[in-house]
Order: structure tokens, then sequence, then C-alpha cells
């Protein structure tokens, strides 16, 4: 049960993020109003309000995008300049409504006659509509912001310092769980938000802090992580200083005791250090391709799930089960989600499995794409996984034109969300600063689009030895040069 505290660290949030919008310049108020509630805000904290109940996430994203229009008199625009991503926009906010009208009839826990007399599940109407339509536009508001505020290399740059900053800062309050068990959010929330087996590995604790799991920590210690290693290819007198940041962070990472965020470290970190943009574009580009398909050829059985917990047994028999597990549960909720599978079950957790006799949930939901093909069906998972990994393709397009006009800082960004969109394969890890950092790509794409098309085009041919200044020539002229060329 949160205590007093929380709720009002919730309602003075407001007032914290316009300080920040005050005092700071508008692309750093945005960035620690967004990361800054992801990182202190307690979590599993409500103010339920009628259409929309209000937690650290919509918090984060709300008060923000208030301030902009509201405060700063900021425009932003509701829909991207790409068409897909209009279209995807548009779908995300609006494939509601067929998802509602597909799930009135309500679902029944119990089918044995002699079970326990449980109610069923309620069927959807308008106020589920109207709730699960307003949380879907708030979600976006990041993505929105982002696309507008953060779309220049400063802003970029912005990004990847905020989360260096924020990773060493985090990392004190870490370092205590790790040495002394998972205990901040008790002392200063008053409650522990998660399971607590599941912070204990490999003979020691894993931190959480204020955050809904410690795999949500480990992953965001990997994007710290990843940063640090990205500026210390920035300005020469800073260098050693990221370096330094570097190894300190990729410490706390191995601390964290995630196999998965200390795979992307070792995996990715290297290339932040060594690689060219270019090429780290490219890798989270491919990491976003792949993550996107990975439900299709889950479904079409091209993953080798067994394959898989194979190797994951090699180095660690405990993890392999739990991936086993995990990997039978989610070929279950599949075949549920299949007997709706174009826009899903809706909410009220109508796409779990039930026990037939006695109604307990048998279902566990850890990975993201599971929850939304469930919820919303392939339209659904389609909207939300194209809006995250589309920016990252429209800006491999674009900078082929302009390949001078991208920033250097936008390939790490980019390669933040292409590992989010991996991690989203086995764990529920979308948070608000995910959507800042997709729209803050598609927002530098879409620079580098206009600047393409602002170039001036030629009137004339291109030099040649009868035209070397490349000069236009009457059209007349040329038909008669082509007529001498024939005679």
């Amino acid at each position: 049960m949160p205590n007093i505290l929380a709720y009002l660290m919730l309602a003075l949030w407001p007032l914290i993020c316009l300080w920040m919008f005050r005092r700071m310049p508008i692309e750093r108020a945005l960035i620690w109003s967004v990361l800054g509630g992801y990182l202190v805000l307690p979590p599993d904290t409500y103010f339920h309000l009628p259409a929309l109940p209000v937690d650290k996430f919509a918090m984060a994203s709300i008060v923000p995008f208030m301030i902009c229009v509201f405060v700063m008199k900021r425009r932003i625009p509701l829909l991207p300049e790409s068409a897909p991503l209009r279209v995807l926009s548009v779908v995300f906010v609006f494939s509601i409504i067929p998802t509602i009208m597909n799930n009135g009839e309500p679902v029944f826990l119990v089918h044995n006659p002699f079970g326990a007399a449980l109610p069923p599940l309620p069927g959807l109407g308008y106020k589920d509509l109207v709730s699960l339509m307003i949380g879907q536009a708030v979600t976006l508001l990041p993505f929105l912001m982002a696309r507008e505020i953060l779309a220049s290399p400063a802003g970029l740059r912005e990004l990847l310092v905020a989360l260096v900053v924020a990773g060493v800062a985090y990392s004190l309050p870490a370092l205590v769980e790790i040495r002394f068990s998972p205990q901040i959010n008790v002392w200063v929330y008053g409650f522990f938000q998660h399971s607590f087996e599941q912070m204990m590995r490999s003979g020691g604790f894993r931190p959480i802090v204020f955050l809904p799991h410690g795999l949500w920590a480990a992953l965001f210690f990997f994007t710290a992580l990843l940063s640090a290693a990205a500026l210390t290819r920035d300005m020469p007198e800073l260098r050693q200083r990221y370096r330094m940041l570097t190894g300190y962070l990729g410490v706390i990472l191995v601390l964290c005791k995630s196999y998965a965020a200390l795979g992307y470290g070792l995996l990715l970190t290297p290339f932040a250090l060594l690689g060219s943009p270019k090429l780290q574009l490219r890798i989270a580009i491919v990491l976003a391709t792949l993550a996107f398909t990975y439900p299709a050829a889950r479904a079409a059985q091209l993953v080798p799930l067994d394959g898989i917990v194979a190797q994951v047994a090699q180095l660690n028999v405990d993890r392999s089960r739990s991936l086993d597990f995990r990997f039978i549960n989610e070929e279950l909720l599949m075949e549920r989600a299949r007997e709706k599978a174009l826009f899903g079950w809706g909410s009220w957790g109508r796409g779990l499995i039930y026990d037939s006799e006695t109604g307990e949930n048998e279902s566990v939901t850890d990975s993201r794409w599971i929850i939304v093909f469930g919820n919303y069906g392939w339209v659904g998972y389609v909207a939300e996984t194209g809006l995250l990994a589309l920016p990252l393709l429209l800006l491999g397009w674009h900078r082929r034109r302009h390949p001078e006009a991208m920033s250097p800082y936008a390939a790490p960004v980019a390669i933040i969300v292409a590992a989010t969109l991996v991690d989203m394969t086995v764990n529920a890890t979308l948070v608000p600063f995910t959507w800042l950092c997709a729209g803050a790509v598609l927002g530098h794409a879409e620079r580098i689009a206009a600047r393409t098309a602002n170039e001036p085009v030629p009137d004339g041919p291109p030099p040649d030895a009868e035209n070397p200044a490349g000069a236009a020539e009457p059209a007349t002229r040329r038909r008669a040069k082509r007529r001498r060329t024939v005679l």
C-alpha cells in the first residue's frame, strides 16, 4: 500500500516539471520531465480519474505535453510528416473501436458447472472505448513532443548526456540495494512493488529502486552505458571522463545480474565506441527488423525455441527452465489470441487463460509483444511496433541522400530504441522514455528529408564537353543540336 509520500510525489510532479521548464532549455526540461518521472515517481500508484488511471507513466507523458502547449506555447503537431507513420498513429489510437465492437460479450471463467461460482469478465462498452483511446493517445505524447523538440543534434546529445547523468546518479541507490537488498522503495514509498524472490540472483541481489522490476533497472543501466560509450567520441577534453564513466556503468550493469541487458551491453557497446554512425545505424535497423518480425516468425514456427533453451542451459540451468516455461506459456497465449487475431480481446484480462474449474489465472504475460497481440491483435501490434521501428528505417533511407546531415548522436539513440524492441520480445519494458527516443529519431529523419526536398534542381543537362559550365540551354538550341547529330 503506497504511503502519503507516494501520492504527494505524483501530485507535486506538475510543479516540479513547471520549475524545470522555467529554468532549463526546453530540450533538457522535456527529457528530465519524462526520464525523471520514470526513475523517481512511485510505481503501482494511481490517481483513479474517471477515464484514465494516472500513474507515473501517464504523469511523465501528460504533464510535459500540457506545459509545452499551454505554458511554453510550443506547437506540437499531432501527426508525423511521413505518410506511413501518419497511418500507424491513427491506427494506434482508433483501432480500439473495432476491438471494443468485437468484444461486447462476457468471458466466463468457470466452465465446469460444479466449479467455483465466479462472475464472468465483463463485455467491453463505451466507457472502455473512451478509457482505452485516451490511454493510447497519452502513450503517444512523448513520441510527438520529441519529434518536434529533440530532433536537432543538440536535442539528441541532450538525450545521451541525460542518460549518463541519470545512470551515475541512479547507481548510488542501486549499489545500496545490491549490497543490502532491494529496500529503497519500501523506505521511501512504504511498499515493495514486485516479487522479492525475483530480485535474488546468483547468491546476491539485483537492484530495482523505483522501477517496475529489476529487469527494467538493468535495461536502463544498459542505455546509460551505451550513451557514455557514444559520448567518448565527443569533445576531446571530455573524452577521458566519459571513458571512465563507461567503465563504471559497465560494472553497474554486470552487478544488475540480468543476462539479457548484459548481452546487449557486450554486443552493442563496442560499436558505440568504435563503429561509424553508418554502421551503428545499420545494426539498429537489423535489430529493429528482427524484433518487428519476431511474432510472425513465432507463428510460422521459424524460431528454434528448443535450441535457444539448450544454449541458455549451457550458461545457467535455472534461467533455461524459466525461459522454457515462458515459451510454453506464450504458445498457449498465442492460441488464445488467434481466436480474435485481428483486433484482440481488449482489456480486463479477457485474452488470458483461466482454470476451467477454479477460474484462477494460469497465464504469465512477461513479453510486451504477447500482451499487445492478446489485447489488440495483429493490427495493434503492427501499429505500436511500427511506430517504434519505422523511424529507424526512415533515418537510414534519408541518410543515403545526405550522409553528412545525420548527427553522430542519432545512431546511438537509434540503437537504444532497437535494443528495447529486442527486449520487448522477452519483457514488457516499453516505457515513455523509449517513445521519447523514437520520436527524436523520427524528427531527425524528417529534418534530413526536408533538406533533401528543398535541394535546388538544376534546369539544364549535366556539364559536358560542349557545355562545361553546366548552364541551361534553351530547348530550341538542344533540339537543333540533336538534328545536326542525326544528319
